[in-house]
C-alpha cells in the first residue's frame, strides 16, 4: 500500500511532517531607516558649503573646538600613496567628528567629511605653508597634468560609508610674472596644491578630466550617492 504524500505548510508543523524536515518560518520585514533632515558637515571649507546648497542638503556645521589640532591629521606618512593619504585623513576626521558629536551632546544626525589632496606622480601637495611655498608648488604644476583626488566619508548610526572621487588636471606653462601675480590674490593660501579651480586659477587650465566639483572639493555625484544611502533627504531635481 502507498503511503500519502507529506505535507509541509510554510510557519506551522503537522503531524504527518518527518521530524528531519525543516519548518519554514516567516520573517517579519525591517522597517526601512527614517529619512534624514540634515547632516553634519565637519568642514570648514565654504566651498564645500555651497556644493552641499547646490543639490539641496540641509546641514549644520560640526566645527573642530579650540583644543582640537585638526592640521595634526593632515600630515603624510613617509611614502604613502596620495589616495591612500586622502583616505587615512578623511577617516580621521570623521572620527574626530563622531567624537566630537558624542561630546556635544548634539542631536543624533549623519556625519560627512572630506578631504582633498593634489598629486603629481606620488608626491603629495597639501596646503602651502606660506606664499614661497605656492609659488613653489605652482612652478612644480606648471605645464604638467597633476592628479586631484577627494575623499569623502559619511557615517550614519554605526554605519560608515565612503568614495574616492579622481581627476586630472593640465596647466599650462606659467610664467614667473604669473605664479607672483597669483600669489599675490591670496587665493593660493589653504588650498590643496595652491590654487582653486573655480577662482583665478581657471585662466592657466588647460583641460580637465574628472569631476570639476570633486576638484572644488567635494565629488557631488559620489556625495549624493552616499547621502542617498543612508537615507538624507535632498530637493528633488
Amino acid at each position: 500500500m502507498q503511503s500519502p504524500p507529506q505535507t509541509w505548510i510554510a510557519g506551522q508543523a503537522r503531524n504527518d511532517m518527518p521530524m528531519h524536515m525543516p519548518v519554514a518560518v516567516a520573517m517579519p520585514v525591517p522597517k526601512p531607516l527614517p529619512m534624514s533632515a540634515f547632516i553634519y558637515l565637519a568642514s570648514q571649507s565654504p566651498r564645500r558649503r555651497q556644493l552641499l546648497e547646490q543639490i539641496g542638503v540641509a546641514y549644520e556645521l560640526l566645527l573642530p573646538g579650540a583644543d582640537e589640532d585638526s592640521e595634526a591629521l593632515e600630515e603624510a606618512k613617509p611614502g604613502e600613496a596620495p589616495a591612500g593619504y586622502v583616505a587615512r585623513v578623511t577617516g580621521l576626521k570623521l572620527d574626530a567628528a563622531m567624537a566630537r558629536l558624542k561630546h556635544r551632546g548634539l542631536p543624533p544626525a549623519p556625519v560627512l567629511c572630506s578631504d582633498t589632496t593634489v598629486a603629481l606622480g606620488r608626491t603629495i601637495y597639501g596646503k602651502p605653508a606660506d606664499e614661497r611655498d605656492a609659488a613653489r608648488m605652482l612652478r612644480e604644476l606648471s605645464g604638467r597634468t597633476h592628479r586631484v583626488l577627494t575623499a569623502v566619508a559619511v557615517q550614519s548610526g554605526r554605519r560608515r560609508v565612503q568614495a574616492l572621487s579622481a581627476s586630472r588636471v593640465t596647466f599650462a606653462e606659467l610664467t614667473p610674472a604669473q605664479i607672483r601675480a597669483y600669489v599675490a590674490t591670496g587665493e593660493p593660501m589653504g588650498k590643496a596644491g595652491a590654487y582653486a579651480v573655480q577662482g583665478r586659477a581657471a585662466a592657466h587650465i588647460v583641460r580637465i578630466d574628472g569631476s570639476y566639483t570633486g576638484i572644488m572639493g567635494l565629488p557631488l555625484h559620489e556625495t549624493a550617492q552616499l547621502l542617498q544611502s543612508v537615507r538624507v533627504r535632498m530637493a528633488r531635481a
